[in-house]
């Protein structure tokens, strides 16, 4: 069995505190510890040396393994079984649920252990490192428990089976369940049992209700409750923020460089991924995340407004290389942090009013928008009307160039749209009229410039450059995409960016060369902007393409490589991708049948 998986076959666990990725063999490769963008713990996801980072169990002369969730929650199950026909049953997850009136969430690690068939013999290895995989500090023993000491906090292994045989790495028959504790250097009040049997109960009913309090859609509901529960698990419950991905470094296209740090929440991400939550009515994860974006205005000092920030106080946003982590199967850099936190990209003021409008339109709401917090947005209104046509970065956070990128363009037009929105939601009509005009004004400069000669959205102003971005134009309401420009748009994206039923970012070179592989977010917008222009039947060909390259539980990460005559399709870039589940959840909402139409009037 390869040490690092072939494909990006990861299942995910978490509970808003922490989360891990586990591959098809039950092997913990990656968590970053006390939270979603700390100190890798177990890194074998980015490392070469099978001895150290990862937290494993292997079944001797092991054939095969199957693995799931347990259905609605985001409890992991693998059963691995042997050529002599043992099996075992192994469940993962972190404990989340209310207790004393709040929630419940832990920086900790539940394993159990189970064996289903005959007398299986397993080897547990647990070998945490310290400081992005420079320490590997070797076990203290305590009565019951593994310590692991790390410069700035300890791990603690709680567990029933016998110490030495973890110590030592020895196999040993398991004749009877047994459970693993990984957690902050405190000791457990009860015996493993007892709490692992109520954590289990108790998680479990608390995946059940969030999936019950969900709106779905009739159509592939199963892929839309994994996606929200994924999106959930990329949610810092203590500041409300989602990280792009719980993971850094993982290669967009195999020997490309493109390997970022997306432990970090994008400002631009905020507007789409409280649409898809205010879809799903995941109406409490949408308020911590509108909190989150809050604070950002309350602490804004009139200064440029950076693209993205720590999910917590904490985490430097400085970019610097992990030297002893050489990458995704030996394929680095692997970074820390993230210098698009130094570029401009004019697109954020637009995305920080447009998720905020919520806040004056949604009665459900607790924490409403008033006048004071108008106020506030009125100069990032002012902000983003200026800067909507000077160069910047864009979207793609090129670091070689700057343009006058359309998309960013359009943002600041959608700031001034939605400031009317909230000015007319206030009673403050003379307000309205006066953001309209700035509105108006600055549309039709865009629309002189974005359109080229033969007739197409370009991605930069007064240049002819093809960009998925312009697919979203529709969406945030700026042109119909019904228009004739826009339809032109979409066939001149398909000839010129779809690659073996999957879609380009752009097909000209930027910093590092040509895009090797599609970009699973410009697919979706693809699949929603062919929805809106009417072409139903190529929206849902392309969709279930989509959702066929999900990896075996039902993840996306940022990027495919489509297959070819000799390879199958491979998932690359940073994993989960929120973007991407955002983008299923979206579609799925927007081509699914009603329940009306599904259920009630089927025939």
């Amino acid at each position: 069995m390869p040490d690092t998986p072939l494909n990006l076959d990861f299942a995910v666990i978490g509970n808003g505190s922490v989360a891990a990725l586990i591959d098809r063999d039950a092997t913990h490769q990656w968590c970053c510890w006390p939270r979603l963008d700390g100190d890798p713990v177990f890194h074998g996801l980015l490392s070469t040396d099978p001895a150290v980072g990862r937290f494993t169990i292997r079944l001797d002369r092991q054939t095969h393994t199957t693995q799931r969730y347990l259905p609605n929650t985001a409890i992991l199950e693998t059963i691995l079984h042997d050529d002599a026909g043992n099996a075992l049953r192994v469940l993962d997850f972190c404990p989340r649920f209310r207790n004393f009136g709040r929630m419940f969430r832990p920086p900790m690690l539940v394993r159990r252990i189970e064996p289903i068939t005959g007398h299986p013999r397993v080897t547990i290895t647990i070998t945490p490192g310290f400081a992005y995989g420079e320490l590997h500090p070797k076990p203290i023993l305590g009565s019951n428990h593994l310590r692991f000491a790390g410069p700035d906090f300890a791990l603690r292994v709680t567990t029933d089976l016998s110490l030495a045989h973890l110590v030592h790495q020895q196999s040993f028959t398991l004749a009877n369940p047994a459970t693993l504790f990984i957690s902050n250097d405190e000791p457990l009040d009860q015996a493993t049992d007892v709490i692992f049997n109520r954590f289990f109960t108790e998680t479990q009913s608390y995946w059940h209700n969030w999936v019950t309090d969900l709106n779905i859609p009739f159509d592939w509901q199963e892929a839309v409750i994994r996606s929200a529960i994924t999106l959930k698990l990329c949610s810092y419950d203590d500041t409300g923020g989602i990280v792009a991905a719980l993971t850094t470094s993982l290669p967009e296209a195999p020997g490309s460089g493109r390997n970022w740090d997306y432990r970090f929440c994008w400002l631009r991400d905020s507007f789409f991924t409280i649409a898809a939550l205010n879809r799903l009515s995941a109406t409490r994860t949408m308020v911590n995340y509108l909190g989150f974006v809050l604070d950002i205005v309350h602490g804004h000092d009139g200064t440029e407004i950076p693209p993205l920030f720590a999910v917590a106080p904490g985490m430097a946003l400085d970019e610097h290389i992990a030297p002893h982590l050489p990458g995704f199967d030996g394929d680095g850099p692997v970074r820390i942090g993230n210098a698009a936190a130094s570029q401009r990209q004019n697109d954020g003021y637009g995305a920080i009013i447009l998720s905020l409008a919520q806040l004056f339109v949604d009665q459900r709401l607790t924490v409403r928008g008033d006048a004071a917090l108008y106020e506030r947005l009125c100069p990032l209104g002012d902000i983003a009307e200026r800067v909507a046509l000077e160069p910047d970065a864009g979207i793609w956070e090129f670091r070689g160039s700057v343009r006058v990128h359309s998309f960013s363009a359009v943002m600041g037009w959608a700031a001034l749209s939605r400031l009317a929105l909230i000015a007319n939601a206030l009673g403050r009509p003379t307000d309205a009229d006066r953001w309209s005009a700035r509105a108006a004004v600055l549309r039709s400069t865009i629309m002189a410039r974005i359109v080229t000669p033969e007739g197409w959205l370009s991605g930069v102003l007064d240049q002819s450059v093809c960009d998925a971005s312009v697919l979203i134009l529709p969406e945030l309401g700026f042109i119909d995409a019904k228009h004739p420009t826009f339809l032109t748009t979409l066939d001149v994206v398909k000839h010129r960016l779809m690659r073996d039923g999957f879609m380009l970012r752009y097909d000209e070179a930027d910093d590092f060369g040509k895009p090797e592989t599609a970009f699973l977010l410009c697919s979706f917008w693809y699949v929603n902007a062919l929805a809106l222009a009417g072409r139903r039947d190529d929206a849902l060909e392309l969709f279930e393409r989509i959702l066929a390259a999900r990896n075996h539980v039902g993840l996306l990460s940022e990027d495919l490589a489509p297959a070819t005559a000799d390879t199958p399709a491979k998932l690359w870039g940073n994993f989960p991708q929120t973007y991407s589940q955002v983008g299923l959840i979206l579609c799925a909402t927007r081509l699914s049948r009603s329940w009306e139409d599904g259920l009630w009037r089927a025939s």
